[in-house]
C-alpha cells in the first residue's frame, strides 16, 4: 500500500471541520499519472496531492475523476506539510507563508477552471440547498455579515465521482474574493473556515488552519 498523510485543511478555530486531504510525500512511487488518478479515486478525497520534489515544492493534484493544474485547499496543505516558501504547480508558482495559526498562499483567479458563483438572499438559504443537479460546479454563498465580510458558503462540485459536496474550497474562494475585491472570512460547509486577501497585480492570498489527521509510520 502507498503511504499517504490525511490532513484536515481550513479548520474552525476549535480545530474541528476542514476539509480532508490526502498527501503522497513521495510522489516517484506513483509515477504515472493514470496510476495517480486510480490512486486518488481509490482514497475518495475531494483532492489527493502527490509530491514530486519536496524541497522545491513540486506537486501533482488530483480529485477522485480528474487531475487539476491548481486547487486552492490542496495548496494550502501541501505548503503547510513541507513547510516551503512557494509551490511549483502546472498553472504557475504559488507563494506560500505561515503567520501563526494559519497557512497562506498566494494564487491567481485564472488559474481556476470553471465555477458558477451564486450569490442567495441570506445564510440560511445557503443553509437549506439540497445537492444540485450534476454537470455545474456551483459556489453558493450569502453574506452573512456584509460590512464585516463574512460569508456563509457551500460547494457542489457537480461531478459524478461520490464528492456531492466540497467542505472546504479554496479556489472558489478566490474566484469569489476577485469577484468583490475585498477580503473576507467565509464559513463553509460545516464548519471549516477560509480567510482570504485581495493582492496587487491580481494575485488573492488564501488561509487557513491546517491539522495533520493521519500520518503512516515510517
Amino acid at each position: 500500500m502507498t503511504d499517504y498523510d490525511v490532513l484536515r485543511v481550513f479548520c474552525a478555530p476549535n480545530g474541528g471541520y476542514g476539509n480532508e486531504l490526502g498527501v503522497v510525500r513521495e510522489g516517484s512511487v506513483l509515477p504515472d499519472p493514470a496510476e495517480r488518478q486510480a490512486f486518488a479515486a481509490k482514497l475518495g478525497f475531494s483532492e489527493t496531492v502527490f509530491v514530486d520534489d519536496p524541497e522545491r515544492g513540486v506537486i501533482d493534484i488530483y480529485t477522485p475523476s480528474v487531475r487539476l493544474p491548481f486547487a486552492g485547499y490542496p495548496c494550502v496543505g501541501a505548503a503547510w506539510l513541507l513547510d516551503v516558501e512557494e509551490l511549483v504547480t502546472p498553472a504557475g508558482l504559488v507563494g506560500a507563508r505561515q503567520d501563526g495559526e494559519f497557512c497562506w498562499i498566494e494564487a491567481r483567479a485564472e488559474w481556476v477552471p470553471p465555477r458558477t458563483l451564486r450569490q442567495y438572499a441570506s445564510a440560511a438559504e445557503v443553509d437549506d440547498l439540497q445537492v444540485p443537479p450534476k454537470g455545474e460546479w456551483i459556489y453558493a454563498w450569502a453574506w452573512e455579515d456584509e460590512a464585516a465580510g463574512r460569508i456563509r458558503a457551500r460547494g457542489f462540485p457537480g461531478r459524478d465521482d461520490g464528492i456531492d459536496e466540497d467542505e472546504a474550497t479554496g479556489a472558489a474562494a478566490l474566484l469569489l474574493t476577485d469577484r468583490l475585491g475585498r477580503a473576507l472570512n467565509i464559513t463553509q460547509g460545516a464548519g471549516s473556515q477560509i480567510l482570504t486577501a485581495p493582492q496587487p497585480y491580481g494575485w488573492v492570498e488564501i488561509g487557513g488552519r491546517v491539522y495533520l489527521e493521519r500520518q503512516p509510520e515510517r
